[in-house]
């Protein structure tokens, strides 16, 4: 299994690549606003895009879409409450003074529960709000779980919950009663930051010692 993670953009967003050791189709999750970047360490895998999926609607993570399916014409996947947040892009860009990019394409709205698919690879789909109304969590199965988190839980931090459409209890309860199910070994893979695992968060995060 292909699990390559990298920062991209101006507030370096965790992308994800991901493919079976024998296939040519990958899913991105979270292609940040930096399509080139992506696209590089596509090709230098040999891989083709197939799928796009976003933990959550805010700029840093959703603003290569557009550019991605225009060079590979992918399909891109996100929860249907971060809506308001794509068709707000330049709203987005003045938090963060750059320029707008076009909005992408959604060609499927994800729920609690729903997979998303290619050759050799399957992610489960967890609704994790409290970022965002949409936020998403994706599980990928294997040894030990993986867990992409996007900007819900970080190294010793969560999500902020400020923007519009945030809500900390939301948040809080989200990771308790959902991330924190899992054990202790489970890989922890954020929207941004180095990596972790759930059992180190429940031990150190200073948001869940209390």
């Amino acid at each position: 299994m292909i699990v390559e993670t990298f920062a991209v953009g101006m507030l370096q967003c965790n992308c994800t690549i991901l493919a079976g050791e024998d296939s040519d189709e990958a899913i991105v999750i979270d292609p940040g606003d930096d399509a080139e970047h992506s696209l590089e360490r596509l090709a230098a895998r040999g891989l083709r895009l197939g799928r796009i999926v976003c933990t959550h609607g805010h700029i840093d993570h959703v603003g290569a879409i557009h550019a991605l399916q225009e060079r590979t014409g992918a399909e891109a996947a996100l929860h249907a409450d971060d809506l308001f947040l794509l068709d707000n892009l330049a709203w987005q860009a003045t938090w963060i003074g750059g320029p707008a990019p076009p909005r992408g394409r959604i060609d499927r709205w994800l729920k609690e529960g729903d997979v998303v698919e290619s050759p050799a690879v399957a992610i489960e789909t967890l609704h994790t709000p409290g970022h965002t109304p949409g936020s998403l969590t994706f599980r990928l199965d294997g040894d030990r779980p993986v867990l992409f988190t996007g900007d819900t839980l970080f190294m010793n931090g969560i999500g902020r919950t400020d923007l519009p459409g945030g809500c900390f209890p939301d948040i809080l309860e989200s990771i308790t009663t959902r991330l924190m199910a899992f054990g202790d070994d489970a890989r922890v893979i954020p929207g941004h930051g180095p990596e972790t695992t759930i059992g180190r968060e429940r031990a150190e995060n200073p948001f869940l010692r209390t």
